[in-house]
């Protein structure tokens, strides 16, 4: 699967390319199109100390490619690649060095969340590194959880960005809403709040009812384009993200690269069947 031509073709629409350099292309495509990037090395849930000093230094070759190349782009990580699964202070000795090397460069490091399993040790070591180099660290909330709402004034009130999504993993009702109607009512409350109580909040859909309802809100409100930004995934919705870009908003794509795409493709599949929807819908767009 990961070497068939069918597979390329496929992936091509999502994944940058296997390599650090054809991720760094993509960014720089999207610049000249007035759009920003994230950058994804994929995987996640390493399993020794030595995979997790791996991903730290895969991670400060893209900060320094993108250094080079001069463009306003940030990187995006999980945890579980820096070792949270081993033990939470070789996590974060490995991610703090990630976040010294941002702050140099005046950019910042985003935080994925992962399963329920992590959102605490995810907030507490967010927290952390937003002591220690203030503003250059943003976190994830997903919308499907209870808690969110908690987590999200917690985080603002450290003053710490927030990429709110719907989220994607398999969790039970006990800990998340199991109708997307209520995960979609959940997202704007949260989406209002964090305009309200945020820092540089970051809107993370492809939904275009949540995304038409954050222009409204900040028209309605006279909220300034550059005070949040939209995010989405690299090749999804890419008539609507022309839209917002056109309007004048910033928005930026999450680019993943490198050759852990077939594991990254069929965890989201398993975790939540409904993505295989997603994917096949996006695929006939344009």
């Amino acid at each position: 699967m990961e070497t068939s031509s069918i597979s390329k073709k496929l992936t091509a629409r999502f994944v940058a390319g296997s390599t650090l350099e054809e991720g760094v292309q993509v960014i720089r495509s999207l610049s000249k199109e007035n759009i920003l990037g994230t950058l994804d090395c994929l995987g996640e849930n390493v399993a020794t100390e030595q995979d997790a000093r791996h991903s730290r230094d895969a991670y400060l070759d893209a900060l320094k490619q993108i250094a080079a190349v001069n463009i306003p782009a940030t990187v995006s990580i999980k945890l579980t690649q820096f070792g949270l699964d081993l033990s939470p202070s070789v996590c974060f000795d490995n991610v703090s060095v990630l976040v010294a090397c941002a702050a140099e460069m005046g950019t910042r490091v985003e935080i994925d969340m992962e399963s329920s399993a992590y959102t605490d040790r995810t907030i507490e070591l967010a927290s952390k590194l937003q002591a220690e180099f203030p503003g250059h660290v943003r976190s994830v909330i997903q919308a499907y959880l209870y808690r969110s709402e908690a987590d999200i004034k917690h985080l603002s009130s450290l003053g710490i960005p927030i990429r709110l999504c719907k989220g994607a993993y398999r969790e039970p009702p006990s800990l998340a809403f199991p109708a997307k109607t209520d995960v979609d009512k959940n997202y704007v409350h949260l989406m209002k709040l964090m305009f309200a109580e945020g820092v540089e909040p970051a809107i993370a859909s492809h939904d275009e009812k949540i995304v038409r309802a954050a222009v409204r809100h900040c028209r309605e409100l006279n909220i300034e384009a550059n005070r949040f930004e939209f995010q989405m995934l690299y090749g999804i919705r890419r008539d609507l993200q022309r839209e917002l870009v056109s309007q004048g908003f910033r928005l930026r794509l999450y680019v993943p690269y490198g050759d852990a795409w077939y594991p990254y493709f069929m965890r989201r599949l398993a975790e939540r069947p409904a993505n295989l929807l997603f994917l096949a819908k996006n695929l006939a767009r344009t």
